[in-house]
């Protein structure tokens, strides 16, 4: 594959004469411009990696070579000459080039570039997206780079034409509405995206509607570097810094060269922080707030650094389809601007649709909403605030010049599509550096305390017991890596674990999901084994559940002769005595209606602790019979005592030629 190679003059990019350090020995920099009949200096002398830099100290040509040295087979004859020059060579024919006469774009984007006279089939590569973009990069064809489909940014735009997009009808809430008491007992709370017109209530701080990109480069630093997206390619464009940007966004629209968007300044820790504060719903439910260690935070700590981003785009910016890392939850707050979001809900077959689209070549060209059920369109204006759940497929569109205060939280209300995201950036082949940052040790932070709560007799609601089944199986799946993987995957896994909190990794995962599944009424003493394991891994796939790694549907309860293996690393303690008292029975008679199987409204009364004597009623006969278990341990501070009471009742009425539609059988537990 060809190898693109960068000529500058002055230690400066040509393009946008940005200071950097020579990228070669200083005695290279004497060697002459390459020519028709020059080759530049070879590989082993200069490269050290794909792209490789000769520099000339005055901006002309050393050793007193004539202007013709300059030209490039490119060149068209009346070309004229320019003080600073970009070059470009295809490691094919060992050619080089003017950027400004064989390339289009930006030549800082371009990872690999071929000449069209050497091979029209070779095709020319990009460099990688920054942070945001889940997706990895495919290869440009370089026949749409000559037409100019590539250097068009509103292509992304004009997919939209003709779609069927629907307008969103999602809660629109005000601030004070927003209270974890909601999301705990309304099962159908913050499964939508939430639309909040007005700040007030929410609890939120953040700087003032006239904050701007100036002022981010005057708190931050004018050196400050950032990650720059090219909208076109939707790429990474490197060599930017905060003053670059301020004096970009400060250009009149049609006077910009490209449409560029800012997505990924992250700014804890900074000065610009503690102008920034998420609203209040999201610092009670976000897992970095509530289980990493506030010791273990701040600077000179390395900690997940998500929840505070500084969002700048100009007008005509479009980020393509994603779901945000490891299908985090988002909090999206308009300083100023406007913003256009366009959703697609994650269902199974909506996530294994955009698995299929991700990082494939379908990117450049299809419409992810045309595999999908529906698309929904959403617009912000100055003052909105937008909270988007778990694993909502979205792209965004910027009308104007905008900039957005937002950012990242992973919770416990859906652990299962959490998981299912990460999956899919595991098989789309996302770097782990645009993946969500310590996410397993987090994972094994959330659990020791959940655990120790549960231990605590702490109860909680049934879509956090649902998440914690899904993360202590995603766990007990890290533990059987520690166990039986590879000798690296082994090392990998150990090293997610925060020790100094976790001392038995494989048997906090464990007893953690014995103790879900104890709370919950499943059998608790089998531990699932590897073959169910990869069963649920391929239903997952398939979209048939929301998770491979424990995420999905409740268990289903194990029956007595369901053969599975034994726990490896916890076991329930014991008890020092169990005694059981037979059954006593007794009879009598009382009066009851008997029963109308017709509907289901008898079983009301018959569930309440006692059931009263109707004088109405029919003499029927009740047959009791009573057990008692009794069992004792030791403990630290004395003996634990369970007494369990087991009341079995049977309710005849006479002259019953059908015994099952006229017999009754209650059962009463109680403890002691």
């Amino acid at each position: 594959m060809a190898r693109a190679a960068v000529r500058r003059r002055s230690g400066r990019l040509n393009t946008a004469a940005t200071p950097e350090p020579a990228d070669e020995p200083p005695q290279q920099q004497e060697q002459p411009p390459p020519s028709d009949s020059q080759q530049p200096p070879t590989e082993g002398e200069h490269e050290e990696h794909d792209n490789h830099v000769v520099d000339d100290d005055d901006g002309t040509k050393p050793n007193g070579e004539n202007q013709d040295d300059d030209k490039c087979p490119a060149c068209a004859p009346d070309s004229p000459p320019v003080e600073k020059e970009s070059w470009v060579r295809c490691d094919a024919c060992k050619t080089w080039f003017h950027w400004r006469c064989a390339g289009k774009g930006e030549l800082e984007a371009i990872d690999k570039w071929p000449c069209l006279d050497e091979d029209t089939r070779r095709v020319i590569t990009m460099k990688p997206p920054a942070r945001k973009s889940s997706r990895k990069r495919t290869q440009r064809d370089y026949a749409g780079l000559n037409n100019g489909q590539e250097s068009d940014p509103h292509r992304w735009t004009r997919m939209l034409e003709g779609k069927d997009i629907k307008p969103h009808n999602f809660k629109v809430m005000q601030g004070h509405e927003l209270t974890l008491d909601w999301i705990e007992h309304d099962d159908d709370a913050f499964r939508e995206p939430i639309f909040v017109e007005k700040v007030d209530g929410l609890g939120m701080k953040m700087p003032e509607s006239d904050f701007s990109p100036e002022d981010v480069a005057e708190i931050l630093g004018d050196d400050m570097p950032v990650e720059v997206i090219d909208v076109t390619t939707q790429s990474n464009a490197p060599g930017w810094t905060l003053r670059k940007w301020a004096d970009y966004v400060n250009t009149e629209p049609e006077a910009r060269d490209r449409v560029r968007n800012i997505i990924s300044l992250e700014v804890s820790g900074t000065e610009l922080a503690n102008k920034i504060l998420p609203p209040r719903l999201v610092r009670e439910m976000d897992w970095v707030e509530k289980f990493w260690p506030g010791t273990k935070k701040g600077r000179g700590h390395t900690f997940p650094k998500v929840q505070l981003y500084c969002l700048m785009g100009v007008t005509d910016a479009w980020t393509d389809w994603h779901i945000d890392f490891a299908g985090s939850s988002v909090y999206y707050h308009i300083l100023n601007g406007a913003k256009v979001f366009y959703f697609i809900r994650p269902t199974p077959a909506n996530l294994a649709a955009y698995e299929r689209w991700s990082g494939t070549e379908m990117q450049n060209h299809s419409w992810l909403g045309d595999m999908c059920d529906e698309v929904y369109k959403i617009e912000l204006k100055p003052g909105n605030t937008l909270i988007i759940p778990t694993g909502w497929i979205h792209a965004v569109y910027t009308p104007e010049d905008t900039m957005v205060f937002g950012g990242n939280f992973l919770h416990s209300y859906n652990v299962a599509t959490q998981l299912r995201v990460r999956e899919i950036e595991i098989a789309t082949h996302v770097p782990k550096r645009f993946r969500y940052p310590y996410f397993t040790k987090l994972s094994w932070y959330t659990a020791e305390k959940y655990l120790r709560d549960l231990k605590a007799k702490e109860e909680f609601p049934s879509r956090v017991m649902t998440s914690l089944e899904a993360l202590a199986d995603f766990l007990v799946h890290e533990a059987r890596t520690m166990e039986k993987g590879t000798e690296a995957a082994k090392k990998d896994a150990k090293e997610q674990v925060p020790s100094e909190r976790v001392k038995d990794a494989p048997a906090l995962a464990r007893e953690l999901r014995w103790r879900v599944r104890l709370a919950e009424g499943y059998a608790t003493d089998e531990d699932v084994g590897t073959r169910n394991l990869n069963k649920k891994r391929k239903a997952a796939s398939n979209g048939d559940s929301a998770s491979s790694s424990g995420a999905g549907s409740k268990r289903k309860r194990v029956s007595e002769d369901h053969q599975q293996e034994v726990f490896r690393n916890f076991k329930p303690r014991a008890w020092d005595a169990v005694k059981e008292r037979p059954g006593e029975s007794i009879e009598i008679n009382v009066k009851a209606m008997r029963v109308d199987g017709s509907s289901d409204a008898w079983k009301g009364r018959w569930v309440q602790d006692e059931v009263e004597e109707e004088a109405d009623g029919e003499e029927v006969a009740v047959r009791s019979t009573r057990t008692v278990l009794v069992k004792v341990r030791r403990t630290e501070t004395g003996i634990e005592r369970h007494r369990v009471e087991r009341v079995v009742e049977t309710w005849s009425w006479p002259d019953v030629d059908v015994p099952n539609d006229e017999a009754m059988e209650v059962v009463v537990n109680g403890d002691g």
